[in-house]
């Protein structure tokens, strides 16, 4: 793993050859907490991609947008699949995941596949600063994924389930598969309540987890 800046004063985490297609992966609401999607960007990168990790600001004036659109050009920028980019988002980043795929047009970034992990999507949409629905009348431009642990107890799966449901109205392809798993360990980590943040966990069978949600983003990038 390699740790440069996507832009002044803000990091980002590479794993993989860069030469192999790129993922990138946004982490949720706890403001630079790349860190703990660490065990998730690695067996990502075990299957052949290289991964990019940004710190971004959900507490920032404008929700963290200008850190969304500066981390995704940079992905863009230095990807060998820049018009297929395979864009990875966990709780809120999951929200901005699905908002830049669905304003890709507006936004200049072209999203290939899209694939959320307990997307917190009845939340204010970052990129656009609206509703996350309210740009799905104009087609689609990407398809999604959408993956949910049963055992979410602060994103209930219903709000995936109704998402796929609006999205398939407006016809926009989505997926929605359920994960024996709870809000943390489908992104490979652990919360951490002493602190109130979120770790990258070293728990074998959280590690199995991330396992498998890796394996969906490998296919979901052709891998």
């Amino acid at each position: 793993m390699k740790t440069v800046e996507y832009a002044p004063g803000r990091s980002v985490d590479l794993y993989g050859a860069p030469s192999d297609p790129a993922v990138l992966l946004w982490h949720g609401m706890q403001t630079d907490s790349k860190a703990a999607l660490r065990p998730l960007a690695e067996a990502i990168a075990g299957h052949r991609l290289a991964v990019v990790v940004p710190d971004w600001n959900s507490h920032a004036d404008d929700g963290g947008r200008a850190d969304l659109l500066a981390s995704a050009a940079f992905a863009r920028e230095n990807a060998t699949n820049a018009n297929d980019l395979v864009v990875v988002g966990w709780s809120m980043g999951g929200l901005a995941a699905a908002g830049l795929t669905i304003h890709s047009d507006a936004v200049g970034t072209r999203v290939g596949h899209t694939v959320c992990l307990a997307g917190a999507f009845g939340a204010t949409d970052p990129i656009s600063g609206a509703n996350l629905t309210d740009g799905l009348e104009g087609g689609p431009t990407g398809s999604f994924t959408l993956l949910h642990g049963l055992h979410d107890d602060v994103v209930p799966i219903t709000v995936s389930t109704t998402f796929a449901a609006r999205l398939g109205e407006c016809g926009w392809p989505a997926e929605v598969v359920e994960l024996d798993a709870d809000h943390g360990s489908i992104a490979g980590a652990r919360y951490d309540s002493a602190n109130d943040r979120y770790e990258p966990s070293d728990d074998p069978s959280t590690l199995s987890i991330a396992a498998e949600v890796a394996g969906r983003i490998a296919v979901a990038a052709g891998r």
